[in-house]
């Protein structure tokens, strides 16, 4: 009998790490995959990246809307309870075997509690991972409580979740799956990706990529990001280029930002998704990624390139040796792009390693999901570590 796995997503960044997985699944007559995508999949703000689902040729369960229309606490708060009120009736119907979920965001931390309720069993992806600067950190480690497999990144996360109660032999350390989309990728060509893009690389150029620290004010936010553009004014033959915002709390007031910023500079573009195949492109072609995408840590250090991490957003991930932290001030911002310019810094980016691993994780999980006795699932009890 094939088992049915459900895959829940909703976020470019989130489906691009699952991409190669989720193919997997439909490609095998041992699975009977089903989806299930919401969050800014179905909003025209942010792209409508269910398109990039679709255009993979991966077919669509349900399309679930929870209503996107404001960034303040309350709209997300309000987002969040229809969100697993409607996961609750699709998973009630679809039945799966086991639901499939990555990372932190609060879109993904409220279809855990309905699987729960409904007695279907999680697998989590990418649990055991801190980021101080936001509430993404309590909602992940949330998201592992919930779930009884857990699939994780390094070492370091595995023992991590296992404090956390959970029984060794639900934990298994898999790398990161950015590591694995990088590989399978056929980037374009620069000429291509310039087309793609309709932006001219200049001598320098820079991706830039900053989303809301949840756990600070808007205005700290705006303040911050502000002290961002001013330091991007003050450098000199560099193409921009800018990824908006996610739907975090905030947004709208930061995306306005960037936009009011491009139009003033024929250096800078910016792009609600460029989608998996040009945001690898794009980053093969530039210099340094800036700002405090997770992506900055995760995949940027496979393509040998900098990485300026500002403010807390991602405190306390595992980051290679070519990650620059830096607090968002104007001063300090243009003194790490300095030494990212730098010979030595330059020289450093040869040898770099992802701490990510090396691939091969898609591979690992399906194998697991398909072998794992999923009815050892149906209860977990706390393990103590003695």
């Amino acid at each position: 009998m094939k088992r049915k796995i459900c895959f829940i997503t909703g976020s470019r960044a989130e489906y691009g790490l699952l991409r190669k997985l989720m193919l997997m699944m439909q490609n095998s007559q041992l699975v009977d995959l089903q989806v299930i995508a919401t969050g800014t999949h179905l909003s025209k703000t942010h792209g409508e990246t269910i398109q990039e689902i679709i255009a993979d040729g991966i077919k669509i369960d349900s399309k679930v809307n929870i209503e996107i229309s404001g960034d303040s606490p309350l709209d997300i708060i309000n987002s969040m309870g229809l969100t697993t009120k409607k996961l609750g009736v699709v998973l009630s119907e679809l039945r799966p075997d086991i639901v499939v979920v990555l990372g932190d965001r609060w879109e993904i931390f409220s279809a855990t509690p309905a699987a729960l309720i409904l007695g279907i069993p999680v697998a989590h992806i990418h649990g055991g991972e801190v980021t101080q600067g936001a509430y993404d950190d309590s909602l992940r480690h949330a998201i592992t409580k919930l779930s009884s497999l857990h699939f994780v990144a390094t070492k370091q996360y595995k023992k991590r979740v296992i404090q956390m109660g959970e029984n060794p032999k639900t934990v298994f350390m898999v790398g990161g799956l950015g590591v694995d989309a990088i590989q399978k990728s056929s980037l374009f060509t620069k000429n291509d990706l310039e087309t793609s893009l309709d932006f001219r690389f200049l001598e320098k150029n820079l991706l830039i990529c900053y989303h809301p620290e949840t756990l600070i004010s808007v205005q700290q936010n705006t303040k911050n990001l502000s002290n961002l553009l001013r330091a991007l004014k003050a450098v000199k033959h560099t193409g921009l280029i800018f990824t908006l915002p996610n739907s975090d709390t905030g947004n709208t007031k930061l995306t306005k930002m960037i936009l009011d910023f491009v139009s003033k500079n024929d250096n800078a573009q910016a792009y609600q998704s460029l989608g998996q195949l040009r945001y690898f492109s794009t980053l093969k072609y530039i210099d340094a990624i800036l700002g405090n995408s997770s992506s900055g840590l995760l995949e940027a250090p496979s393509f040998h390139i900098g990485t300026i991490n500002l403010g807390d957003r991602q405190k306390g991930r595992l980051a290679a040796n070519s990650v620059i932290h830096s607090q968002p001030t104007k001063k300090m911002i243009l003194e790490s792009l300095s030494i990212i310019y730098s010979k030595k810094f330059q020289n450093s980016l040869k040898n770099s390693i992802n701490p990510y691993g090396a691939g091969g994780s898609s591979a690992k999980i399906f194998k697991k999901l398909l072998t794992f006795p999923l009815d050892t699932l149906s209860s977990k009890t706390f393990y103590n570590i003695n």
